[in-house]
C-alpha cells in the first residue's frame, strides 16, 4: 500500500474535488436564507443497522469547510450502530454546516455500507487466520475512502493502485509469452528501474502454480477460479515458498470454505463494488 502521506494527499485531492464539485461559485440556498452570522448545531443520525465509517473523514471535511466548526464525536469509526443512534454533533456557522452535509453524508453512507459489508466477511473468517482483501474495483475518485473503510471494518487493503505493486494476471501473461517470460521482464524491469515492489502472479491451473514456483520472487500467487480441491492441492504445493490468495466466487456462501483450505487471503471486489449506501441523516438541533 502507499505511505500514510501518500493516502492523506488522496483524502485531502477527494474533499477539495468534491466541494469544487458540490459547492461551485456558493451554496446559494444557504446563502439566501440563513444570515452569515447565524450559528447552529445538527447530529448525525443512524437511520439503519451497521457499522459505521467516516467519522475521522466527515472531520476533516468540516475542517475544510470552516475550521472553527466544533465536532463531539459520539461513536468512533468501526462501531455497531442502531436505528435512532447519534454518531456526532456539529456546531457553529449554520452556512457551513449546510456547506459539509452532503459531502459528509455521502462519504459516510458510502463507507458504512462498505465496512458493514466487510465486517460479515470478517466475522465469517474467525479463526481460520484467512484475511480478507479488497480489489481495484472502487469507484474512480473515491477509491481512498472506499478503502479506508476497508481498513476500519477489520479488512485488509490490496495494492492501492496500479503503482505500488505488481500484479500479473492472465492478459499480462498471455501478452508476455508465458508465465516464465512475464515474471523475467518483471523482474529485470524492477532492477533496471531500481523499484522495490511485490510481486503477485496469478494461476489459472495447478500447472502454472508449479510454472510459477519454478520463477524467482514471487511474493504471493493468486489462485484465481479455483474449486476447494484444487485450492487445497495447491496450498499444499506453494507451501511456505509464498503467500497465497483466492480469488474468483468469493461471496459470503464460499469465503470460509475457501480459508479452511489454507490460503493465507480471499480477496473480493464486493466489499466496495456492490453495497448500498447506508442510511444516515443530519438533523438540526432545535
Amino acid at each position: 500500500m502507499i505511505s500514510e502521506e501518500q493516502f492523506k494527499a488522496e483524502l485531502d485531492i477527494i474533499i477539495k474535488n468534491a466541494i469544487r464539485e458540490d459547492v461551485g461559485d456558493g451554496d446559494h440556498s444557504s446563502l439566501a436564507c440563513i444570515p452569515a452570522t447565524a450559528t447552529g448545531k445538527a447530529k448525525l443520525l443512524v437511520k439503519e443497522d451497521g457499522y459505521i465509517a467516516g467519522v475521522e473523514f466527515a472531520k476533516m471535511v468540516l475542517a475544510y469547510v470552516d475550521p472553527t466548526l466544533e465536532v463531539e464525536v459520539c461513536i468512533e469509526d468501526g462501531a455497531e450502530v442502531k436505528v435512532g443512534d447519534i454518531v456526532l454533533y456539529v456546531s457553529g456557522s449554520s452556512q457551513s454546516i449546510l456547506k459539509a452535509e452532503r459531502l459528509m453524508l455521502n462519504a459516510m453512507q458510502r463507507m458504512s455500507a462498505i465496512a458493514t459489508k466487510t465486517r460479515v466477511f470478517v466475522n465469517l473468517l474467525e479463526g481460520t487466520g484467512t484475511k480478507i482483501l479488497d480489489t481495484r474495483k472502487t469507484t474512480p475518485g473515491i477509491r481512498a475512502i472506499e478503502k479506508w473503510a476497508v481498513k476500519i471494518a477489520g479488512g485488509e487493503n490490496h495494492r492501492f493502485a496500479l503503482y505500488d505493486m505488481i500484479m500479473l494476471k492472465d492478459n499480462h501473461i498471455d501478452f508476455a509469452g508465458g508465465i516464465k517470460q512475464a515474471i523475467d521482464k518483471t523482474n529485470q524491469y524492477l532492477k533496471d528501474n531500481n523499484k522495490d515492489l511485490k510481486i503477485i502472479v496469478e494461476a489459472r491451473s495447478i500447472d502454472e502454480v508449479r510454472q510459477i514456483l519454478a520463477c524467482d520472487n514471487v511474493h504471493r500467487i493468486l489462485l484465481d477460479n479455483f474449486d476447494y480441491d484444487m485450492t487445497r492441492e495447491a496450498v499444499a504445493l506453494i507451501g511456505d515458498q509464498c503467500q497465497t490468495e483466492s480469488s474468483g466466487n468469493i461471496d459470503e456462501s464460499t469465503v470460509r470454505e475457501y480459508a479452511l483450505c489454507g490460503v493465507n487471503y480471499v480477496s473480493s471486489g464486493a466489499l466496495t463494488h456492490s453495497v448500498h449506501n447506508m442510511d444516515l441523516s443530519l438533523k438540526a438541533v432545535l
